[in-house]
């Protein structure tokens, strides 16, 4: 997909379109978990059971790794485009639709310091974040690499925050190869001490 291409996509997706922003990276910050756990709240009061999952994703759920002062958070919910579902009740807690693209809902708090991702459970996307989140939990290596990108692409400018976004993908396709491969791992490992314990 060309530049031209890209920027189409995103004026078709972005409400209130395109947003000029200089990308600040800091050291983490041992209050990102209180901010999720208060959004966390937000949400399952203004949700209910209408929530199915409510997760804290992205580089500021991973303990020492320098990130964006943003908080990412991942709700799923039974149906996307069911928007009267939980729209209104989300932007009455404060949220405020940002993003709407198939299958994919983000909202952002005024000040924009919380991006709430909406997924259905059975998207990839889902498994995606969850396993980069809980690989670079672990991982120091890959943890130092991604941070030192971030860093170094924090330097320039960008026309939106997509751009930046973007510029990162190569780096984490190949930190989620490794995420995955390593949950594989873990599940053929735990496979075999259930049949071993049944053989016992």
């Amino acid at each position: 997909m060309t530049s031209q291409e890209r920027d189409a996509y995103l004026d078709s997706v972005l409400l209130g379109g395109r947003e000029f922003v200089t990308v600040v990276v800091q050291d983490y910050d041992q209050e990102w978990p209180t901010v999720y756990a208060s959004v966390r709240g937000r949400v399952m009061a203004a949700l209910g059971a209408r929530a199915v999952d409510v997760q804290h994703i992205g580089s500021t759920s991973v303990p020492g790794l320098a990130a964006k002062p943003v908080v990412d958070v991942l709700l799923t919910v039974k149906d996307v485009s069911d928007e009267p579902a939980y729209v209104p009740a989300l932007e009455g807690a404060g949220f405020l639709l940002r993003v709407r693209e198939p299958g994919h809902r983000m909202f952002r708090t005024h000040r924009k310091d919380v991006h709430l991702h909406v997924y259905e459970p059975d998207d990839q996307a889902v498994t995606d974040y969850l396993d980069l989140r809980d690989w670079l939990r672990v991982d120091s290596e890959d943890r130092e690499r991604y941070a030192e990108l971030k860093r170094n692409l924090s330097q320039r400018s960008w026309s939106d925050m997509n751009h930046y976004a973007d510029a990162k993908s190569d780096v984490i396709q190949q930190v989620l190869t490794r995420a995955r491969a390593w949950r594989l791992m873990g599940a053929v490992r735990r496979s075999a001490s259930l049949r071993t314990a049944w053989h016992h």
